[in-house]
């Protein structure tokens, strides 16, 4: 007796390490991902089963051979039917979307950990400070604390957001200077209070940076550099900037990425998504704005950001985009020095417009000044499609000559051809205000969803137009902000393309007047634009754009009688007939697709399991494999298989909602 009992203990032992990869295996035989608390209840649950299960088979005796073997596979059905049977119970369509489990990889168990127990603290972080200020519930977190609830009563939403996301620090005052410039899906309240948001980070030791330094040089600071000033001239989230000059005398800027940025920002960029995802599932809010969508866009932007070649290239294809006569230039870039954590570029011999007082007693005529740099955004916007997005007072410098000179090309706006003639188009509907016009050039680049009426929307345009706008005024970025944010709460989803547009504008009016005081961009703009768009494609005066589209359109318009004649009598003789594509629309291919999978998947699931039971029963005798037939281990394979297939189904269906 005391030898079966020391026998069973040391079965229980050797299953335990084993039972853990065949849960793990059990899981992701189901195709779904889940969270790690419900794969441990699972586990432990499907273990427990098929423990005592393995017992009653058995009948006690846990000294026989198989019972090891009947543990793990009865262990491996039971965790997979437990896992299936709480995704059953959960409310329809809460779970997690997108049921494609993802590939092996297999990492350090070390790192993961210490990435586990750092995302595990800073999103406990974040939700603390959400709910101190007012956010806790909408997050899944606890609401705030009493002596809090007055404080936050009296305090404007926009503020808390702001006070938020400063407390929060790292990427998420990145996230909020971004939103800043999302006047299309924020109100002006919050848009102002967002843009109040500053990075306020330690700067990085001289020890520190050294060491990045020469891991991206490839070489000692003094080989490369003559002269270097350690104290940084600026210090952000994601890097710090110094002056040096070059061994071979060439002043330069430097750009140094802070050496631990990468690993924060995996972890924010993680918890901002997982965030984001609460949000759109549990919130209208969050639903309506699609703010997981808008995440992880912000995410991918991000890392173009993180990866200083990026602006390197940008800095580049702008740079050699201006011409001699322009009046602007871009820095230099030295390329031979530049990496992903290091950029190194001209340094400008001037002063900022930021801190430029009387430019007319430097000889620089401020109005002339101002021309030369609106001639240059717009043709960078209207004509090449390739703009800097953030010039500001302080990413402008007055050179000695003159002329200005642009740095900062980390944040930049690229318009594909389609969105480029939109943009065009939409400016001449609003010089001509033609509403129609104007519905039509929106329709190709944004996102209208199925409930939006055409008529409608050309209405709500056509009243825009009447207030917003008086006769012959010219777009600007204030107009074309207002109406992106109109468009917004029509439901109708807008590039982030143009929204860098119109926040393109907006900030490069302010910059024309602090250089000329009372300069008028919209004047301005209305005669820059017309020579500029004539070189472009589908450029020229607005009366002879309306005219060369007529003209396009006459050929269409000519055939329309014939084609209405041919219809009628088509519909007299009953031959008229109508075809429809039903899978245009990649969505529809995608959930027939879906549907014929499991439909694959269920029939094979019946047909093993039938098959398996079959063996099972009809083979009682024959070749014997342990203890079982030939036949009967068949069977009992088949009626596995059967079994994890139909489990998968079912699996997939409780994540779709459709329990």
């Amino acid at each position: 007796m005391v030898s079966d009992v020391w026998h069973g203990l040391w079965i229980t032992l050797l299953a335990i390490p084993l039972l853990i990869p065949m849960v793990w295996v059990a899981l992701r035989l189901l195709g779904v991902r889940r969270g790690w608390l419900s794969n441990l209840v699972a586990g432990l649950l499907g273990a427990a089963i098929g423990w005592l299960a393995t017992l009653a088979l058995a009948q006690g005796d846990v000294r026989d051979a198989d019972v090891l073997r009947d543990l793990l596979v009865i262990s491996v059905l039971a965790t997979m039917f437990v896992a299936v049977a709480t995704d059953l119970l959960a409310k329809p369509g809460s779970l997690a979307r997108g049921d494609a489990a993802g590939l092996v990889v297999v990492r350090s168990p070390l790192a993961g950990l210490r990435r586990r127990v750092a995302s595990v603290r800073r999103t406990r972080e974040i939700l603390r400070v959400a709910s101190d200020n007012g956010f806790g519930p909408a997050l899944g977190g606890r609401a705030a604390r009493r002596e809090r609830r007055a404080a936050i009563d009296r305090e404007p939403g926009a503020t808390r957001v702001r006070h938020a996301l400063e407390q929060c620090g790292g990427m998420f005052v990145k996230l909020g200077q971004v939103a800043s410039t999302r006047s299309d899906l924020l109100p002006p309240s919050v848009i102002d209070e967002l843009a109040k948001l500053q990075d306020d980070v330690a700067v990085v030791p001289p020890e520190q940076m050294r060491q990045l330094l020469e891991e991206e040089l490839g070489a000692r600071v003094e080989d490369v550099f003559g002269d270097f000033d350690w104290e940084p001239k600026a210090a952000a989230s994601i890097g710090q900037v110094y002056f040096a000059t070059l061994r071979t005398g060439e002043p330069v800027v430097i750009k140094a990425q802070r050496p631990d940025v990468a690993d924060q920002v995996a972890i924010d960029t993680q918890i901002l998504v997982s965030l984001a995802h609460r949000l759109q599932r549990s919130t209208p809010t969050g639903a309506r704005y699609h703010v997981e969508d808008l995440a992880r866009e912000f995410v991918a932007d991000l890392a173009d950001e993180l990866d200083f070649r990026h602006e390197a290239r940008e800095t580049v294809e702008i740079g050699e985009s201006l011409q001699p006569d322009d009046g602007v230039r871009a820095p230099h870039l030295y390329e031979r020095f530049t990496t992903r954590r290091l950029l190194v570029q001209e340094r400008f011999d001037g002063v900022s417009v930021r801190d430029a007082t009387d430019l007319r007693s430097r000889g620089v005529d401020p109005e002339a000044l101002a021309d030369d740099l609106l001639r240059v955004a717009l043709r960078q916007m209207l004509v090449e499609g390739h703009f800097h997005a953030d010039l500001h007072p302080g990413n402008l410098f007055i050179l000695e000559d003159g002329s200005l000179g642009m740095i900062d090309f980390g944040s930049t706006g690229r318009l594909d051809p389609i969105t480029l003639a939109s943009l065009r188009q939409m400016i001449v509907a609003v010089v001509a205000r033609d509403a129609a016009l104007l519905r039509q050039s929106v329709a190709e680049v944004c996102e209208i969803g199925e409930d939006v009426e055409d008529g409608a929307l050309e209405r709500a345009l056509a009243r825009f137009m009447s207030v917003h706008l008086a006769p012959g005024a010219a777009i600007d970025g204030a107009v074309l902000s207002d109406m992106l944010q109109m468009l917004t709460t029509y439901g109708i989803r807008v590039p982030a393309e143009l929204s860098t547009f119109a926040r393109a504008l907006l900030v490069l009016e302010g910059t024309l007047q602090t250089i000329s005081p009372g300069y008028r961009l919209s004047d301005k703009a209305q005669a820059f634009a017309g020579d500029l768009m004539s070189d472009a494609p589908m450029g020229g005066d607005p009366d002879e754009i309306l005219q060369r589209e007529l003209i396009a359109m006459l050929p269409t318009l000519r055939e329309l009688p014939r084609h209405a004649d041919r219809i009628a009598t088509m519909a007299e003789r009953g031959t008229l007939s109508l075809r429809i594509s039903p899978f245009a629309d990649q969505g529809d291919v995608d959930v027939v697709t879906r549907l014929l999978n499991r439909l694959v998947l269920a029939f094979f699931a019946v047909f093993a399991g039938l098959a398996g039971a079959l063996l099972w029963a009809a083979a009682p005798s024959g070749p014997m494999v342990g203890d079982l037939t030939v036949a009967q281990a068949l069977g009992g394979v088949a009626l596995f298989g059967g079994a994890v297939l139909g489990l998968r189904v079912l699996a997939g269906i409780a994540r779709d909602g459709l329990s």
